[in-house]
């Protein structure tokens, strides 16, 4: 999975120094990607991971210490890109509504190219506990600080609460699940971002 970032492993003394390093770096993550959305973490070998990257296993050795390790950093890389893809998304000021429409849009064009993050999140519950909690942590915060912009500017309820941002949170998840995993591309992205932004703007209570 080709992010477009700088990869670090986030292990204290084996970040990249040189540019070939930090290469070498993204192909590994790269690879590991490929590897555990196709077999699953237990199935995934290191020699499959180097063999895949085009890699010695040496090269592995300098930045992880573990199968674990690479699968942590993975994580890591998988949620910062999902951060990424919804920050560049939102680029410019916005309405707080077309925020979310906007940013659940780019989520599910980034779960259509890279199907393999459902897979490598739903094994972190079981494989680093941690940090499956934390990338749905963080993921909510994010969305949370932009429903209370959004009441800051008198757009949104200012009585929204955390339990709203994770329950737009969990909406977008299956979302993806639907339409960018087992989707066949029927329904576009902005489409299913525009249904899902008209739920949270109008509700599904008819109308008395």
């Amino acid at each position: 999975m080709d992010t477009g970032k700088t990869a670090t492993p986030g292990d204290a003394g084996k970040e990249p120094r040189t540019e070939r390093g930090r290469r070498t770096l993204r192909k590994l993550l790269d690879a590991a990607a490929a590897e555990f959305g196709e077999r699953g973490f237990h199935e995934t070998s290191i020699s499959g991971i180097t063999a895949r990257a085009g890699t010695a296993l040496g090269s592995f050795y300098t930045y992880f210490d573990s199968k674990e390790a690479i699968f942590q950093a993975l994580v890591r890389d998988m949620s910062e890109a999902v951060k990424r893809a919804a920050r560049e998304a939102l680029a410019e000021p916005l309405p707080a509504l077309e925020r979310e429409r906007r940013a659940l849009a780019a989520f599910l064009r980034f779960a259509a190219e890279h199907k393999e993050v459902y897979r490598i999140i739903d094994e972190a519950e079981f494989v680093d506990p941690d940090s499956y909690r934390q990338h749905y942590e963080t993921t909510g915060a994010r969305i949370l600080e932009r429903l209370r912009e959004g009441a800051r500017q008198g757009e949104l309820r200012g009585d929204l609460e955390e339990a709203h941002a994770w329950a737009i949170m969990g909406m977008n998840v299956f979302l993806g699940l639907r339409y960018a995993v087992w989707g066949d591309g029927a329904m576009p992205p902005d489409r299913v971002a525009a249904l899902a932004n008209d739920l949270l703007a109008r509700g599904i209570a008819a109308e008395r």
